[in-house]
């Protein structure tokens, strides 16, 4: 027979082990599905999360992992590619594995789409990066570039000016007429150097970011580097069963409710799931939102059940 849970997390990031953390603890028989590919895998520590700051990623998840265990709560390593909905979900797995599940929690993040410049990949999560939020302390004052991938990519370059005074805004393949007056006078005030003209690599020297490149071969010397990634939200699970979802400027997100429940009734998502911006202190709040929602469904749904079987026919 399949084996049934009360709930089947899919994605063991912040968003997915903290939602396994408070289903668990209110005593629902709870299943982590986790593919391991956490998005900021590539980051050697992350910040900005109270009593947490500087923690390695994959320290985090760890002691998430171990702290869902003591509550009963079953993660497997493996990848979920086909979800279905009935009376309960079935759930199927890369490995071959089905279960059925009374409620879901979708939780499986998003990709970041880098840039084909030489090098950016390549140093991705070090000295090239996207969030001044998470790295912008650890960098301060050096000289930093921004590479455009968009004229919203002004946004950034503005930002990342609260941690470093030497900023140059690398266009790329940004034409300077697509920037606004408006922008320009903004980073005319910000002190940001505006460099017109395709990037076409990245200079290090012992494995350490020194210039950027621009295709006419001039060298800019710079120690850091931000860039803003293309989002790519992994919604084909919940676009499977039917979710509806709303177009922002980063992508196709899943329409959900204050506490993550989407459209599909008995799903939630969290995490990056439904958001581009959602830090890992984020993640692991609308994790915890969506559980607590689910326990409150569950309880309700099973007491409606049971009035109605005292009921008098």
């Amino acid at each position: 027979m399949t084996e049934k849970y009360a709930v089947v997390v899919i994605g063991g990031g912040a968003a997915g082990l903290s939602a396994a953390l408070v289903l668990g603890r209110a005593r629902h028989r709870t299943l982590v599905i986790d593919a391991g590919e956490p998005r900021n895998a590539p980051a050697a520590h992350m910040q900005g999360y109270l009593s947490r700051d500087g923690m390695p990623p994959a320290e985090f998840l760890a002691a998430g992992r171990e702290e869902i265990a003591r509550y009963g709560v079953e993660l497997v390593r493996d990848r979920v590619v086909e979800v279905e909905k009935g009376e309960d979900f079935t759930v199927v797995s890369a490995g071959g594995r089905s279960v059925r599940a009374r409620r879901l929690v979708v939780a499986t993040g998003l990709k970041d789409e880098l840039p084909a410049v030489p090098g950016v990949a390549e140093r991705f999560g070090r000295d090239v990066l996207h969030c001044p939020f998470c790295h912008g302390w650890e960098v301060r004052d050096q000289p930093f570039g921004v590479l455009a991938t968009s004229p919203a990519s002004v946004h950034q370059a503005l930002m990342v000016s609260q941690w470093s005074k030497d900023v140059r805004f690398f266009l790329h393949t940004v034409a300077e007429e697509e920037l606004s007056d408006e922008d320009l006078r903004r980073l005319a005030a910000a002190g940001v150097d505006v460099v017109p003209g395709e990037v076409a690599e990245l200079v290090t020297e012992d494995d350490r970011l020194t210039g950027v490149r621009l295709a006419g071969g001039t060298t800019h010397p710079r120690s850091v580097l931000f860039t803003a990634p293309r989002a790519v939200p992994q919604t084909g699970l919940l676009e499977r069963l039917g979710a509806e979802l709303h177009e922002t400027p980063f992508g196709a997100y899943p329409v959900v409710d204050a506490t993550g429940l989407t459209t599909v009734p008995g799903v939630w998502a969290a995490g990056n799931a439904v958001g581009f911006a959602e830090q890992v202190v984020h993640a692991a709040s609308g994790g915890y939102r969506a559980a607590s929602a689910i326990v409150g469904d569950l309880l309700m749904t099973d007491l409606d059940a049971a009035v109605g079987r005292r009921s008098p026919a």
